[in-house]
Order: structure tokens, then C-alpha cells, then sequence
């Protein structure tokens, strides 16, 4: 007995049917699937979609309408992180630049390893019509397209060319998609013609299927050597990544962290896995870091990496772990990460690698006078977090006390979105989390437009999950300008979001790089042409006017006082709201003096560049590649 099915109906029964279970709970992988329709899958994944919708059946395939395809990624990643990667969306997009619109997207998803299942169309795998509109044509090979560009942005990827293949595909892509290592944007393209293609199917592939998420524990061997590192340890520190958060680790690093008494530091990823004023948390790590967790990280003879891939802004560019002789432990469900900074590797899940590492140190504490220093740091560097939250800025207020006065009003488990501009380095450094999934700043890809975009995902997952939390997306005005389409799909679903749009009229982040650098902010105001450049009277944009054009509600917040007017009555509302309020982007955040390495030109005619050069020539001295293999007792340890 076979099915008589298109292929793209087959997609979508297939996807409805798949299940994960963790912990002994399970739940449908798939919440949805987002789509724009063109020629290349209206026919296809579109009608697949819309006969399923129609069938009465509730397991159908819920269908959502984005204004933008990349946006739609956005919010489809957005949504897997809100939900740790058991949950995922499908995305559909036409052939052509509905399909490369996703690009960015996928490689965001990628980056950040958020499991994002990607359906573009493809042309004519017959070539009956060849060239068809919107087809690149590559006079090399028949064979290529522009969905190839995903290749280098997909974990997995497949071309559909005849029936026959799908059920290997899908398979192979729901193996990544639920893998915690493998995970991130899964690419199938679908040419039109075979969307629609009817073939047989065995209804075997439309069963239930469940994918068990493991949690691999630690190889005993490679336990023993992480356990006597951190005995002979003097002043180790924690760096918790975002790994610890995927793993619902918190409770099992609090843990550890308390009956050890070792500090612990976060990245942007890890942010919030111990609440803010856990005795143990130290606070952000790295160029964005606090003065507190950075001056023990320079200081620290052993780092213990906890889900972190060690990024360039976690190790402010290899400078910030300075101590001579430094080692590495890290705990890590992925080899590539655990074995970075030549560490000794322990390779397991986060919550299982915490229980087992707790379970071989009981009764074992770091040096007291280590972790009341880490304690008394923390509290210094917290006073100069309330600095900035009061300061009294005028006319205009200062991004901190922005910051500080959402942080305040907001409730403790709503969720803070942000990604690009200067806002995420202050979030960073200054946001007191109070709940493991209460931070949310995309820092793998920091993509401008993913902001709007990605609060809506994160909604929509707490919708799913029958959570009542505030979304409270930050987003700059450059940030704004690139992607606020999504304003109006929550306006249309009648999905509340908080937008807080800071206006500074330009690229805030990239001036102040720009000016450490000797570039003298060139070309990051928002300002006319003049005979002499781009330096006239601000640009008269109505980015207020411009959003409830979109169908949000808008209040123009004027100066603190009024700022936090709008922050109440955002609260109180039902709606999507745009908070507009204007800051001075000349007013700098706290500093740890942490640094990033962008290279500054060698050779040049201006004195400010010259000077920089100077400068980052010092800085770059002190980079370490930290090659040194690990040592036991004086000798190379077996790895």
C-alpha cells in the first residue's frame, strides 16, 4: 500500500509528524512554517500548506506570512533559541531573490547553531523552460543555481531533484537539525516542477517519529584530568557560554558554583545562566566585559569553559586570559569547542559534565580569599552599573540610563532582544538578569535588522509554551532602518511586543570604533551632503511616524520622566508598542578597558590614524595563541 502525494505535500506531512523528546518530555519539532509565495513554491509548498490548513486535521502545519524572507529566518532562529533547540520553524521562499534573501539568515542560524529548516525553490530540475525568471544562468554547468550560495551557511544541504531522494533528505536533515552539535540552518531546494511532481510513497515516512536529544556524559579518564586540574588550582575561573543555557543547566552551575566557591563569568550567549547576584557571578566576560570578571580572567592559572565556543569578543582577542602558564578545562557536548586554547577536553553535556565534575570534588573549595575577592569585585563593579542606570544626562539622556530604567521597570522574567549596534556591548556589561531565558542578544552573526524580527520569534515561543512575559526588543536607529517589516506581521498576529527605539541619528557602535581607530567617525552620521562630505544638518527622518505607519502604537518618550511614562503604559497595553526616544550617542558606557582587534591601517597620511596604529601595535603585543599543551606534574598530560 503506498501514498499518493506531490513532493511537496509529502514535505509537509513529513515535517508534521516529527517529535523530540528530552528529559522524558516530548514535543512536536515542528511549530510552523513561515513563507513568502512566488512562482517558485506558491503551486507547490504553498498549496501543500494550504490543503493541510484546510483539512480540518490539527496537527496541520501551522502557516505564518513574513514581509521579509530574511526576517522570517530571523524570527524562525529566535524562536529555536527561546525554546533550547527543541522546537523548530520550516521556511519556505520562492526561487531567485526570495531564496537569497535567506542567506543572511541561514548563516546567522549557522553561526549561532539554531536549528532552522530552510525550503527554497529552485528552478526546473527538467530545464523544460530554461532559463525561467529569476534563474542564474551559468554558462560552466546546467547544474547551479543561486541556492548553491547556501552551501557554505547550511550544516546540511540537498537539492531535490527527483522524488525518489526526499526521504533520505529529510532524514538526513532532521539528524542534524536535532543534533546539539550538528545543528543549524538545514537547506533542501525544492525546483518547482518537483514541488508538484505526485509520486508514491511508503506511509511509513509519515508515522510519528520522536529523536531522542542525548546527554552525553564524560569519559571517566578525561574527568580524572579536568578534576585534578581544578583541585590544583588557585584561582580558577568559570566562563559560561551559551551551552549552559541550552542544557537547562543553571541550577547545576549555581550549584557547583556555590559548593566550590569558583567564580563565574559570562559570555553573550551565557548570559544569564546564574542570576546577577548569585554570590559566585562576576558578570560579563571579554571586550564587552566587567571589571570585575576581567580582572580575575587575567589573573585566573585555569579557565573552565562551560559551553563556550571562545569567541573573539569572550577573549577580547586573546588578551584577556593574560596569567603566565594559564590552562584550559573545557566542558563541551561539541570536540571542536572543547578542545579550543589547548584545554583538557571533557566532552558532555553541560548538566551532566556540572553533576559529574560536583559529584568528584565534594568537599573540595577554591582558596577563600579567592572567591571573596571575586565576590568584593562583583560589588564594585555592580555600584558602577547603578552609576550609569542614575545618571542624569541632559538634555538628552544617556543609552545607560535607557538601559537601566528597562532593566528596573521591567518584570523579572521578561526578555530582553537585541543584536547590533552599541547596545549589545552595554547590555552585556550592564543588564541584570534575573532569568535564565530573560537575555536574548544575537552575538554570533550581531546582524542589524534581526532585532524586530527576532522578538517576534521569541514571542511566539512563549505563546507556545504558555509563558506571559514582556519582549522588550532594543534596537538603534540604524539597527531600525535596516529591518522593520516584522512590525506589522505582529501587528497582523496580534502578537504584543515592546519595541524601544533609541534614536542617535547614526551608527553609534561603528563611530566610536571608527574614532579609536583614526577614522574620525567617517561616514557613520546621518547628516546631508555638503561640498565637503556627509557633513551637514541631521537627515528630518520621522522613525516614529514611520512605525506606526506599520500599525504599532507609538509614544514619543521625552527625557527620563517621559521615558518612563512609556514604559508603564507599554506595560499596561495589549499591542505591539514603539517606545521613541532620542539619546546622546557621545556619552560613553563603563569600560573595562578590554580589547578587540580590528586591524588599523599600517601606512597613513592622517595623524589620527598614525596615533591608533601606535596604539594597537601595543595592544597586539599581548596576544597569546595559548598552544602550550596542558601539564601534569611538569610533564605533557595525555589527551
Amino acid at each position: 500500500m503506498t501514498l499518493e502525494l506531490t513532493v511537496a505535500q509529502a514535505v509537509v506531512r513529513f515535517l508534521e509528524a516529527q517529535h523530540v523528546e528530552r528529559d522524558g518530555e516530548e514535543n512536536a519539532f515542528f511549530a510552523g512554517c513561515w513563507g513568502i509565495f512566488g512562482h517558485g513554491n506558491v503551486a507547490g509548498v504553498g498549496q501543500a500548506l494550504l490543503e493541510r490548513e484546510q483539512s480540518g486535521d490539527d496537527t496541520h502545519l501551522r502557516y505564518f506570512q513574513g514581509r521579509n524572507e530574511q526576517a522570517m529566518v530571523h524570527a524562525s532562529a529566535a524562536y529555536a533559541r527561546q525554546r533550547d533547540r527543541l522546537a523548530a520553524f520550516a521556511v519556505t521562499a520562492s526561487v531567485g531573490p526570495g531564496a537569497t534573501n535567506m542567506v543572511t539568515g541561514a548563516a546567522l542560524a549557522t553561526i549561532n547553531r539554531l536549528p532552522v529548516l530552510l525550503l527554497p525553490g529552485d528552478v526546473f530540475a527538467t530545464r523544460a523552460s530554461n532559463p525561467v525568471l529569476q534563474e542564474l544562468e551559468d554558462p560552466t554547468s546546467m547544474d547551479r543555481s543561486v541556492n548553491d550560495a547556501f552551501k557554505s551557511v547550511s550544516r546540511y544541504w540537498d537539492r531535490i531533484n527527483r522524488p525518489e531522494q526526499l526521504p533520505s533528505a529529510l532524514l538526513s536533515a532532521m539528524r542534524v537539525l536535532t543534533d546539539p552539535v550538528e545543528t543549524g540552518a538545514v537547506t533542501l531546494a525544492l525546483p518547482q516542477d518537483v514541488q508538484a511532481e505526485a509520486w508514491e510513497w511508503d506511509p511509513g515516512l509519515f508515522e510519528r517519529r520522536v529523536w531522542h536529544i542525548a546527554r552525553p556524559v564524560p569519559e571517566p579518564a578525561a574527568l580524572a584530568r579536568a578534576v585534578a586540574a581544578i583541585r590544583s588550582a588557585v584561582r580558577p575561573l568559570i566562563v559560561a557560554g551559551g551551552g549552559v543555557i541550552y542544557s537547562d543547566a543553571g541550577d547545576a552551575l549555581s550549584d557547583f558554583a556555590s559548593s566550590t566557591g569558583i567564580p563565574v563569568a559570562e559570555t553573550q550567549a551565557g548570559k544569564g545562566s546564574l542570576a546577577f547576584d548569585h554570590p559566585q557571578a562576576v558578570g560579563a566576560v571579554g571586550a564587552t566585559g566587567t571589571t570585575a570578571a576581567n580582572t580575575l580572567a587575567s589573573e585566573a592559572d585555569l579557565i573552565i569553559g562551560i559551553g563556550t565556543r571562545y569567541s573573539d569578543f569572550t577573549t577580547a582577542s586573546r588578551t584577556v586570559f593574560a596569567a603566565e602558564g594559564v590552562q584550559f578545562v573545557n566542558l563541551n557536548v561539541a570536540s571542536f569547542d572543547a578542545h579550543k586554547q589547548s584545554a583538557r577536553a571533557l566532552v558532555a553535556d553541560a548538566r551532566e559534565g556540572l553533576a559529574a565534575l560536583a559529584g568528584s570534588l565534594e568537599g573540595w573549595h577554591a582558596d577563600q580569599g579567592h572567591t571573596r575577592r571575586a565576590t568584593a569585585l562583583a560589588s564594585d563593579w555592580d555600584a558602577v552599573v547603578q552609576a550609569a542606570y542614575d545618571r542624569d544626562a541632559r538634555p538628552l539622556p544617556a543609552q545607560t540610563q535607557i538601559i537601566g530604567a528597562v532593566n528596573e521597570l521591567s518584570d523579572p522574567h521578561d526578555v530582553v532582544v537585541c543584536a547590533a549596534g552599541s547596545m549589545p556591548g552595554d547590555l552585556h556589561k550592564l543588564w541584570r538578569t534575573r532569568d535564565r531565558k530573560g537575555y536574548h542578544v544575537e552575538y554570533g552573526y550581531s546582524c542589524m535588522g534581526y532585532e524586530i524580527a527576532g522578538g517576534l520569534g521569541v514571542k511566539m515561543a512563549l505563546l507556545d509554551t504558555d509563558q506571559v512575559r514582556d519582549v522588550w526588543v532594543m534596537v538603534g536607529d540604524g539597527s531600525y532602518l535596516m529591518m522593520n517589516s516584522e512590525l506589522v506581521t505582529a501587528v497582523q498576529e496580534g502578537l504584543k511586543i515592546i519595541v524601544v527605539l533609541v534614536q542617535n541619528h547614526g551608527f553609534a557602535s561603528i563611530g566610536a570604533l571608527s574614532e579609536s581607530l583614526g577614522s574620525q567617525r567617517f561616514g557613520t552620521r546621518y547628516r546631508y551632503r555638503t561640498d565637503t562630505g556627509l557633513d551637514g544638518d541631521r537627515l528630518p527622518v520621522d522613525l516614529a511616524a514611520h512605525a506606526a505607519s506599520l500599525g504599532a502604537d507609538v509614544i514619543t518618550a521625552d527625557g527620563m520622566d517621559g521615558f518612563r511614562d512609556a514604559v508603564a503604559r507599554a506595560k499596561e497595553s495589549t499591542r505591539t508598542t514603539v517606545i521613541y526616544v532620542e539619546t546622546d550617542p557621545m556619552i560613553p558606557s563603563p569600560d573595562s578597558m578590554a580589547w578587540w582587534d580590528v586591524p588599523v591601517s599600517a601606512v597613513s597620511q592622517l595623524a589620527s590614524t598614525q596615533e591608533a596604529r601606535l596604539n594597537y601595535e601595543m595592544k597586539k603585543s599581548a596576544q597569546r595563541q595559548h598552544v602550550t599543551p596542558p601539564k601534569t606534574n611538569g610533564k605533557e598530560s595525555k589527551q
